[in-house]
């Protein structure tokens, strides 16, 4: 009898995590999707600028998947209740899975036929948010063998929040961060790419 519960209640949360996996792709990229097109539609808001994309570089894509991901793990943080320490640490491992997936993938794909395509790119973006989901639950599935890393994933977390958040203002001159149709880099007449200042970037934000 024991037996039969707890085989009833182990498939009963392989359920509930295999629809919170789905959930949870299906919420990133709708919601990315969304953010894609905030900049433009605010007028260039302060708020665009921290969580839309500013310009068309690989990054300021890569950016717009971060919050959504970040909100649906509070939702399931919240409503799921899981162990928080493996948690924490899968949801991390997730967050710097995105950049990883889409930027290998986007670049391998684009040096092999010289061009990128839409359909492609939407592609890519798709199998990220599935992969992102799936890997932060395999290591949350870890359980104390992932708790133990809840330290170096906070350092962690506070490094991707810095980087998050000032990248737009200031990015590194290199090709992640280059707009391939402007040629430009970060924010649009900000005068970053003419000699403005870090400070005087930074202040748009």
């Amino acid at each position: 009898m024991i037996n039969s519960v707890e085989k009833s209640e182990t498939k009963k949360t392989k359920r509930l995590s295999l629809i919170s996996l789905i959930a949870g792709a299906v919420f990133t990229f709708a919601f990315a999707s969304l953010l894609h097109f905030f900049y433009e539609f605010s007028g260039g808001s302060m708020l665009s600028i921290l969580f839309g994309s500013v310009n068309e570089s690989t990054w300021e894509h890569i950016k717009l998947f971060i919050a959504p991901y970040v909100v649906w793990a509070i939702i399931e943080l919240a409503y799921l209740r899981p162990s928080f320490k493996p948690f924490v640490v899968g949801k991390v491992v997730g967050l710097f899975s995105f950049p990883a997936v889409i930027t290998i993938l986007f670049y391998t794909y684009t040096a092999i036929f010289g061009s990128s395509y839409f359909i492609a790119d939407i592609l890519i973006s798709v199998f990220a948010v599935f992969f992102v989901q799936w890997i932060s639950y395999k290591i949350y599935a870890l359980g104390d063998k992932a708790a133990k890393w809840f330290p170096i994933a906070l350092v962690a977390l506070v490094l991707l929040a810095v980087m998050y958040f000032s990248f737009t203002a200031v990015p590194p001159k290199a090709e992640l961060f280059r707009d391939p149709v402007t040629g430009g880099y970060g924010i649009p007449n900000s005068g970053y790419d003419r000699g403005a200042t870090v400070l005087e970037n930074a202040d748009l934000i």
